[in-house]
Formats: C-alpha cells, sequence, structure tokens
C-alpha cells in the first residue's frame, strides 16, 4: 500500500509541475535542422529561490518535484542518422544521499497540431550526492517525414529513489 501512496503524491507532483510550470524543465525545441542545442539556456533551476515563487508547491514538496527540478534539458532534436527522437538532460542531485533518477520525456509538436506525442524513458541514472550526470534520452521516430513536426520536448515523470 505505501508504493501506491507515493505513485499517487508522484502523480499529483507531476500534475501540479505540469500545471505550474516545472523550473528544470527549460522545454528544449526538437530541431532536427542543425546540430547546435536547442535549449533556452540562461536561467538555472538550481537557484531555490524561494522569495515569492507563486506556483502551489509546499515547502519541501513531493519527491517527484525534486526530481524534476534536479532535471535540465539540454537538448531535444530529432537526429538524421539514427531517425530517433533525442533528448540530452542533465541531473544535478545537490541533496546529501546518493540517488538514482527515472525519468520520462514527452515529445511534442505545436499546440493545436495533430501529432502524435512520443515518450522515451531511461531508468537507474545513478547520480551522487553533489554531482551532476548526463543522460541521452532516445525513441525511435515513427512519422514519415522529417521530424520537423516535434517542436518541443519535456519532463512528464521523473522519480529518484
Amino acid at each position: 500500500m505505501k508504493i501506491r501512496h507515493v505513485r499517487a503524491l508522484a502523480v499529483f507532483g507531476i500534475a501540479l509541475v505540469a500545471l505550474t510550470g516545472a523550473r528544470g524543465s527549460s522545454g528544449g525545441g526538437c530541431d532536427n535542422h542543425s546540430s547546435s542545442s536547442s535549449s533556452s539556456g540562461g536561467s538555472s533551476h538550481r537557484d531555490d529561490d524561494s522569495s515569492g515563487s507563486s506556483g502551489g508547491s509546499l515547502p519541501g514538496g513531493s519527491s517527484a518535484d525534486k526530481a524534476a527540478r534536479d532535471i535540465t534539458i539540454d537538448e531535444c532534436k530529432y537526429d538524421t542518422a539514427t531517425k530517433n527522437l533525442t533528448a540530452r538532460i542533465t541531473v544535478t542531485n545537490s541533496g546529501a544521499p546518493d540517488y538514482d533518477y527515472d525519468v520520462t520525456m514527452k515529445f511534442m509538436g505545436a499546440a493545436g497540431g495533430s501529432v502524435v506525442p512520443a515518450t522515451a524513458s531511461k531508468t537507474a541514472i545513478a547520480v551522487a550526492a553533489g554531482a551532476s550526470e548526463s543522460a541521452v534520452l532516445t525513441t525511435p521516430y515513427t512519422g514519415s517525414g522529417d521530424g520537423s513536426e516535434y517542436t518541443k520536448c519535456e519532463v512528464s515523470r521523473a522519480s529518484r529513489s
């Protein structure tokens, strides 16, 4: 029964992050026209600013919320060589214990478009306390075009244990 409770909290946390906007998810675009990074860059989610930040999360937040804040999207693109949708992320663990992160990315098209969302997952991304690790999440491109219909990606699930 404890696992169900944790899962329910994780789902609630993801829904909360989706509704309020995750500071750690920069939402880089899927850019198949260049090999350069397409993340918005600049701002860091590691600022831990508690002065006037709105969003509805309680101090401490849920485990899923904390895991999502530890993730930065570095690049999101269609890889022409492998014909995969690819997301490069950095997971930063500023906590005291070591954690294993499970991350699911969602690739989407423009709002109002007819693109079927695609997902990519990676489990057991080991990140030592106070360290950062990079990871690549991929999923096969199932379309018949050049992948340009996928314009963005976001963290849809994140957990740490």
